[in-house]
């Protein structure tokens, strides 16, 4: 990385945790695969949410009827198609697996962010490994979360959904204000549905983005928030992923997970 200012270089969710849950020299992943791949899971949820095309009612996963441009149509179209409605957890669960990990691999491997490097062991391919190829959009969201836990305010809500701000938009609630002065915020984050309410910040500082909250919040799900950045305070780093439905919903499954794995080790 130069010493300018990192290029900032748009990416979804499930792209950006697996970016940095992925060691940058060797390819392979920070955290444990299952955690890793039920963190993506929950991730694809959170890009969903941030772009209004899912929320949580009461204790259910529902699709609201917008309609956004995203790579994850997909997911969308699974969540619209069920009957009946899945708790987030069930939704995790659902969606993690090797397949999901591997396409957004793929897809950050096309834009030249990561390589693809098929690792042979007695002439055959093992799982492939994905090292990094371009060090800025790394080097973006490192300092994005750096900054977010520097400025951490109190009192701080968990990121919004687009719902809130098409109300906003239009005139109505009690968001409106909120999100018309953020509207004048710069940087690709700023101009994406679902900017987080603020809370009282500290002099000289302003509010995290949504999208970088809720990047933490998943990163503190998966156990790694503490890898990348040991020095952050747990504290300020807690208040800004609180209360996060996709987050809560990957630390539930990986609880179900380990409780599997400890009771089939006693049998």
């Amino acid at each position: 990385m130069n010493a300018e200012t990192p290029q900032t270089v748009e990416l979804s969710l499930p792209q950006a945790f697996l970016l940095l849950a992925t060691d940058d020299k060797d390819g392979k992943p920070e955290v444990p695969v299952f955690a890793l791949r039920t963190t993506v899971a929950g991730a694809i949820l959170a890009e969903l949410d941030l772009v209004g095309a899912i929320e949580l009612q009461g204790k259910h996963v529902r699709a609201t009827g917008a309609t956004p441009d995203t790579e994850l149509q997909h997911e969308l179209e699974l969540i619209r198609g069920k009957s009946r409605p899945h708790s987030a957890r069930r939704w995790v669960s659902m969606l993690e697996g090797r397949a999901q990990t591997q396409r957004i691999y793929e897809q950050m491997a096309s834009a030249g962010i990561v390589e693809h490097v098929g690792e042979k062991h007695l002439g055959r391919f093992r799982a492939a490994r994905y090292p990094e190829k371009d060090h800025a959009p790394e080097a973006a969201l490192l300092e994005k979360i750096r900054a977010a836990l520097r400025a951490a305010p109190s009192g701080l809500q968990p990121p919004d959904t687009g719902a809130a701000e098409d109300a906003a938009a239009a005139g109505t609630g009690p968001e409106a204000a909120a999100v018309g002065g953020a509207a004048e915020g710069t940087g690709p984050d700023a101009a994406r549905p679902g900017a987080a309410k603020p809370g009282t910040t500290r002099p000289g500082t302003t509010a995290p983005e949504a999208r970088t909250i809720a990047l933490i919040a998943l990163m503190q799900a998966a156990g790694l928030l503490g890898k990348l950045f040991p020095e952050a305070d747990r504290v300020r780093a807690s208040e800004l992923a609180k209360d996060y439905w996709p987050s809560r919903a990957v630390e539930d499954e990986l609880r179900m997970i380990r409780l599997a794995e400890e009771e089939a080790a006693t049998l």
